[in-house]
């Protein structure tokens, strides 16, 4: 049951990351000079004879994960209206709700992204250390086991979101990482009262992905609000 509950939370996550979302904007990408810098970038490099060109020095690596002319565009211009912000004595602004981070080859957040990637690697040399020395008859042992996938799906997405940021790669990031809160306080609960109320544990398990459900559906159809998907993780972990 535990399996299948964690599958209908992939898909559901996979799903709604896939659906299109509200527009959203950050104080940087408003900005007249990047709005100015970025269609000027694109006119002069995104289109005919320059994109063939573009796409000629562009490094394989680029290519392969997804960064296109719009990109590098928007990445220019991003750190063009930083140097403008720092020059004028300003705190620098958030572009598309984010922080300016300097990329390394394609890695666009490269020390998140390696952090992330430690979390997954710890994530499943636990998961190996705990197959080897709890038999599959314990109690405990297809829940923990579903946490711990749950745990890797997570760290994957989000080293991929970290070393790609796109609106999909987003969504999966936030999602995956709410679905751990949650199968974390599924683990908690059946670990106390579970193994002794099966009845009580499984009306739990559908309020958590009945909850799910909405929190992923309010992030994806009504606005994609940072505030409120931080608060309510907090409020569920």
């Amino acid at each position: 049951r535990a399996a299948m509950a964690a599958r209908t939370a992939l898909l559901l996550l996979l799903g709604a990351a896939a659906a299109p979302g509200p527009a959203r904007g950050s104080q940087g990408d408003r900005e007249p000079l990047y709005r100015e810098c970025l269609s000027r970038c694109e006119r002069q490099n995104c289109s005919g004879a320059a994109l063939r060109n573009f796409r000629a020095r562009q490094p394989l690596y680029m290519g392969l994960t997804g960064w296109s002319c719009r990109d590098d565009c928007q990445y220019e211009c991003m750190w063009v209206t930083v140097r403008r912000y720092l020059q004028g004595g300003h705190r620098v602004p958030q572009f598309h709700g984010k922080w300016p981070f300097s990329r390394f080859l394609f890695f666009q957040e490269p020390a998140s992204a390696f952090a992330s990637f430690l979390n997954g690697l710890a994530s499943f040399v636990m998961l190996l250390r705990y197959k080897a020395a709890v038999p599959p008859a314990c109690p405990m042992y297809p829940t923990c086991v579903t946490f711990a996938w749950v745990s890797l799906n997570a760290w994957f997405w989000s080293t991929v979101f970290h070393t790609r940021d796109t609106a999909l790669t987003e969504k999966l990031d936030y999602f995956c990482a709410s679905a751990v809160v949650l199968h974390s306080v599924y683990l908690c609960c059946v670990r106390t009262l579970g193994l002794q109320r099966p009845a009580l544990i499984s009306i739990f398990r559908a309020f958590l992905l009945l909850f799910l459900a909405c929190h992923v559906s309010y992030l994806t159809l009504v606005r994609f609000d940072y505030g409120y998907n931080m608060a309510a993780n907090t409020a569920m972990g």
